[in-house]
């Protein structure tokens, strides 16, 4: 068993672009979910306008990777208005149904042999990273002592990162202003906001935004450290890891999301490196008749599932958060 291996495969993931990209999918979700108390289940969704949005302007249409930036950017926010204008008057469970329903219409089209020249089908995008590379500080692999990151992987990781720094600036920024103390009280109970004249809807529709173009910063950092974006990058199951790393960090808290993604992503790799290497072998630490190298690779997500179960159980405002803050106004 080489443990070296191990923690040096934990911490690259934890530290690594994927981590960065679940933070600021999470932080999205913070501005959402724990600040403003708005049920989005479809944050995969602005993550894929986020991602296609610069691979087809990039791939598809020979536009600058500036520009794509840009439409990744401008697409968000429009995904936010046509989400939010039907839907943030009505309650939270409403909008939890329109986002996970938009969030798979958006995979589907994307995947569809209708649109294949544009978006690549069940292929996707690729080829769509020259500029971004061409800017790469790093000529050799970065060495951080524990662990050892490639070229192109360590510059994905450090712009992934520096978005999340500014991300949790700007949300701590917010929340601490005149706005975000009106999102966090419309968390609590939205009629008294609005008898206080207050313009519930578009306060709602503003934190919508912003949490959307987190996300779709998110999308547009999995698609960089890809080299790639396909349909399946995007389908509901990852908003549920976002889901999954906010709740582990703690909702309504800053620094929360952060924390959850790479204790979410250590965790995560070490069970599966550890697993892997315990089922291997000529002589396994783990006996075949109980766990085949096969069935090893599930492990990883049944213990770290257990895990999270148990912290719901015990500490459900997750490691760093506050239970007052999980209250949300649904009427």
């Amino acid at each position: 068993m080489d443990w070296g291996f191990i923690l040096s495969e934990a911490f690259s993931a934890a530290f690594g672009p994927t981590a960065a990209v679940f933070a600021l999918a999470a932080i999205g979700l913070n501005i959402h979910f724990g600040y403003t108390g708005l049920l989005n289940f479809g944050q995969a969704g602005f993550m894929a306008v986020g991602a296609y949005g610069l691979a087809t302007s990039v791939q598809t249409y020979g536009l600058s990777f500036w520009t794509g930036l840009g439409v990744a950017c401008c697409a968000s926010i429009v995904l936010a208005l046509l989400l939010g204008i039907p839907t943030l008057r009505l309650r939270a469970d409403y909008l939890a149904i329109a986002t996970i329903g938009a969030s798979e219409i958006i995979r589907l089209t994307v995947a569809s042999d209708s649109l294949l020249d544009t978006f690549g089908g069940s292929n996707g995008r690729s080829g769509f990273t020259g500029t971004f590379a061409d800017l790469n500080p790093f000529t050799d692999s970065l060495d951080l002592g524990l662990f050892t990151l490639r070229p192109y992987t360590a510059w994905v990781a450090l712009v992934g990162w520096v978005l999340v720094a500014l991300a949790c600036l700007i949300t701590w920024a917010l929340m601490r202003s005149p706005w975000g103390r009106v999102v966090k009280s419309i968390r609590e109970d939205e009629e008294a906001v609005r008898s206080l004249g207050k313009n519930v809807f578009a306060y709602k529709m503003q934190s919508l935004v912003l949490g959307g173009l987190f996300g779709s910063m998110a999308g547009v950092v999995f698609a960089l450290d890809r080299s790639a974006i396909i349909p399946s990058d995007v389908a509901t199951d990852t908003t549920f890891y976002a889901y999954a790393v906010l709740l582990l960090g703690g909702a309504a808290r800053v620094f929360g999301p952060v924390v959850g993604s790479i204790l979410f992503y250590f965790v995560l790799i070490l069970l599966g490196t550890f697993f892997a290497q315990a089922t291997r072998g000529d002589t396994p630490l783990i006996p075949d008749w109980l766990m085949t190298s096969q069935q090893s690779a599930i492990m990883r997500f049944i213990l770290l599932g257990a895990i999270i179960i148990v912290l719901m159980v015990y500490r459900p405002q997750g490691i760093f958060g506050d239970r007052r803050e999980l209250a949300i106004d649904g009427r």
